[in-house]
């Protein structure tokens, strides 16, 4: 019997984790949730045959390496700045590591030394990154095959609210790790526009949308999300024109969270010693030039509008104008607002969540100029079966099968860029329901 060791019980691993349950006699495997909180762990197990919880301290090393010891393949869902001790660790005990996270500089160092071990340390392989590569990737291969010259690939993403539940003016709930959300988009974004680079500032960057209309999900506002000119050499890609990746919201949400951005209250660099006691009324005004007036007519000054705009709205909804008091003592405006928003942005027990993705592909072939567009909306069937966590686990637990079966023999720092990984994952992810819609037409 072959053990699956996932280390981290939190909202993205729950579908995941009943995949691999319901088909863990098939395939003789045991699955081996570990995380800080028991209950939690064992809830997720639901008391399933080859299941086992067990609690432990990601910070005690020498208990999480003994339960690697004894795993096969290691499956983390921890925040992305710890998948390289565990890494670090699979290394040492020669066992296949997965993560749903970017490959960061750490990891991809490992490279020449996972390989020599016969370990695939695969990354990337969740929703965004993890779908997108995979599925473009497919179409890039196809096209290619049939002697197209691509010139141009757009590609988004967007984890948000079903149509059915979009009940607040922001148009989001949190359906993944709200700290992520709260700073998302810090780094430059970087891309290219018709043989032009592009950088786009985290002080301009949600200023920066475009608008897209998805046949059947509706219209969306699209960012530049951090470096799409990165991977323009593993998609092969290295002379094209136009290459932007990027993140779906609803039209609205991006105007108004600028304004957040352009206060400070993303920031989680420092502290507000007094933070405690205040309330947010008193939080947003320290954050707003000196002056005469009331609160919200210095806000809208600020945003250069009229206070009745919808971006004003859209902010005095999430109570930062009111006299609601912040129960966080030292803590950073990032911290504050994340605290009040997961008030405001919760899933309510009835609400379904909603992935969108889109991929826009421009090319050439036998004299024409023709353009496939590629689009998957993906909706949660509950507050726990979300379609985040669908798609985010999913590809993990398909990677990992497919790695323990031999099917997936590639070895190195990886990301699911390659035909053989990529491939059984999207045929499996078709046999769930998972699946894309293309239209082609000549431009």
């Amino acid at each position: 019997m072959k053990k699956i060791l996932i280390i981290g019980a939190g909202r993205s691993c729950t579908v995941m984790i009943d995949h691999l349950l319901d088909h863990a006699i098939e395939n003789d495997h045991e699955i081996i949730l570990a995380d800080q909180d028991l209950q939690m762990a064992e809830a997720k197990l639901k008391g399933r045959e080859r299941g086992k919880a067990i609690q432990i301290n990601v910070e005690d090393q020498k208990v999480v390496k003994d339960l690697i010891s004894v795993s096969d393949l290691v499956i983390s869902m921890l925040p992305a700045f710890m998948h390289v001790p565990i890494a670090k660790m699979c290394l040492e005990e020669k066992k296949h590591c997965l993560t749903a996270s970017y490959v960061s500089l750490e990891m991809a160092a490992m490279d020449a030394a996972v390989r020599e071990s016969d370990l695939i340390f695969l990354n990337e392989c969740g929703l965004d990154p993890g779908i997108d590569h995979m599925s473009g990737m497919e179409i890039i291969k196809k096209l290619k095959d049939q002697g197209a010259e691509i010139y141009s690939f757009k590609s988004y993403t967007g984890g948000l609210v079903a149509p059915e539940s979009n009940n607040n003016p922001w148009g989001y709930k949190f359906t993944w790790n709200p700290r992520n959300v709260i700073l998302a988009g810090q780094s430059t974004a970087t891309y290219l526009d018709g043989s032009k680079y592009k950088y786009i500032p985290y002080n301009r960057l949600f200023s920066s949308t475009l608008l897209c209309d998805i046949p059947g999900g509706g219209k969306f506002d699209g960012y530049p999300n951090r470096d799409s000119l990165s991977y323009r050499k593993p998609y092969g890609l290295e002379n094209i024109e136009t290459m932007i990746r990027g993140t779906f919201r609803y039209p609205g949400y991006c105007q108004s969270w600028q304004i957040l951005v352009s206060l400070g209250m993303c920031d989680d660099s420092w502290k507000i010693a007094d933070s405690k006691g205040m309330s947010y009324a008193q939080f947003t005004e320290a954050f707003l030039p000196a002056g005469p007036g009331v609160l919200i007519e210095k806000l809208s000054a600020f945003a250069k509008c009229d206070a009745n705009d919808e971006r004003i709205k859209r902010i005095e909804w999430t109570g930062l104008l009111s006299d609601q008091k912040i129960e966080l003592e030292n803590a950073s405006p990032a911290a504050i607002l994340q605290s009040l928003l997961e008030e405001k942005w919760k899933l309510e027990e009835n609400d379904k969540d909603m992935i969108v993705m889109y991929h826009q592909f421009r090319y050439k072939l036998n004299g024409k100029k023709m353009e496939l567009a590629s689009s998957l909306i993906v909706k949660g069937e509950d507050t726990a079966r979300t379609a985040m966590a669908a798609t985010v686990g999913l590809p993990l637990a398909l990677a990992a099968t497919n790695i323990l079966n031999g099917k997936i023999k590639s070895r190195g720092v990886v990301m699911p860029i390659i035909a053989e990984i990529y491939e059984p994952i999207l045929r499996g992810l078709e046999d769930l329901g998972i699946r894309f819609k293309e239209e082609e037409k000549e431009i």
